[in-house]
């Protein structure tokens, strides 16, 4: 049986509240109660992600929009107030990504936190995010791929009829790009929380591992949407982008079209692949020169922190930083934090 799901949730009075705001309310929440949580391990109090929160909300929605105006200014230079419009829709998950950074390392910075060690306890947040935020375009019937039968979903993803009838969009079915997108976030969110308790984890290797496990799977799903901003790039360049991407083929996957906002590369597509590439390549320099020899599970301090005097001489004495006790609580010899001036809190990805 179809139906469809309304957009508005509930209202009072003239104001109507929708269920994609609830959704990405939910989202916000949910990213900063595992941050919080993890925060705790490393004694850092909850305000500090609260407050970082109410910095990077904005910080993401103002990035989202930017990003957005700028690879379709063409619907907007005729009349620029109109970029501010935000509420008739048109924002980007990348520019979200990119402003929220920008505004956390920022506050990283002034609260005198190393950028790579915060980043790595809010990496699980951010993935669980979006994975959640998904089910927003769900609702909006937004975010979808090329156009497939009902029996595709139904017989061959074994999706539930109020999803199915969901994706359907004046009489035809479309891919529900945002559930493979959702289901790679929530297996990826898993793999963050396998990873965080490695004892080969370094600083920032959560952070970077995240952008890896999003971006291949962003690679692959945006190629079923037809809705992807995109430009037109050179030949060899669009080769290279369909070519990476021709392992869907072999699934039975067809890409989707273009038609909609035109061009041959999808900037999504392009950015997925410059992400990893700068993710693994990052890593692999940090550990070359060093400066990610703090380990994800050793303390953090802030600049300027003295480390316990008891367990500072405990360090000295080892000639190597402790660890963090079985309590949760912080120990840590001097030579550990001497090292933490020496990163960059602001550089980002």
């Amino acid at each position: 049986m179809l139906f469809a799901m309304s957009t508005v949730a509930f209202s009072i009075g003239p104001i109507s509240v929708h269920w994609y705001g609830i959704i990405l309310g939910l989202a916000a929440l949910t990213g900063l109660m595992l941050a919080v949580q993890e925060g705790k391990r490393f004694g850092i109090p909850s305000d500090f992600f609260m407050d970082m929160l109410l910095i990077g909300v904005p910080s993401a929605i103002i990035g989202a929009r930017i990003y957005y105006v700028a690879f379709q200014w063409d619907d907007y230079k005729d009349n620029p107030i109109t970029a501010l419009y935000i509420w008739q829709g048109g924002i980007a998950i990348y520019g979200a990504l990119i402003g929220a950074i920008i505004g956390a390392g920022i506050y990283f910075k002034r609260k005198g936190y190393s950028f790579w060690r915060i980043a790595d306890i809010c990496a699980p947040g951010l993935i669980v995010g979006q994975a959640i935020g998904r089910w927003g375009n769900f609702i909006n019937k937004e975010a979808h791929g090329g156009p497939v039968d009902a029996a595709f979903l139904s017989n061959n993803l074994h999706l539930p009829s109020w999803i199915v009838s969901q994706m359907q969009i004046d009489g035809t079915y479309y891919h529900p790009t945002f559930l493979y997108e959702s289901l790679w976030n929530l297996v990826g969110l898993l793999l963050l929380f396998v990873l965080r308790r490695q004892r080969f984890l370094r600083a920032g290797e959560l952070f970077l591992s995240y952008f890896v496990w999003y971006g291949i799977g962003r690679f692959f799903i945006e190629g079923l949407r037809t809705d992807s901003l995109g430009f037109t790039g050179p030949d060899w360049l669009a080769a290279l982008m369909n070519g990476l991407w021709s392992p869907m083929t072999l699934l039975g996957f067809t890409p989707g079209d273009m038609s909609m906002n035109g061009g041959n590369v999808r900037v999504s597509q392009m950015l997925a692949l410059l992400f990893i590439i700068g993710a693994v390549a990052l890593m692999i320099i940090r550990r070359a020169t060093g400066a990610s020899a703090e380990k994800y599970s050793d303390p953090i301090y802030r600049r300027g922190e003295a480390p316990p005097q008891d367990a500072g001489a405990a360090g000295n004495a080892a000639g190597t930083p402790a660890g963090t006790a079985g309590n949760g609580k912080q120990t840590a010899g001097t030579e550990h934090h001497s090292k933490e001036p020496d990163h960059d809190p602001n550089r980002t990805v």
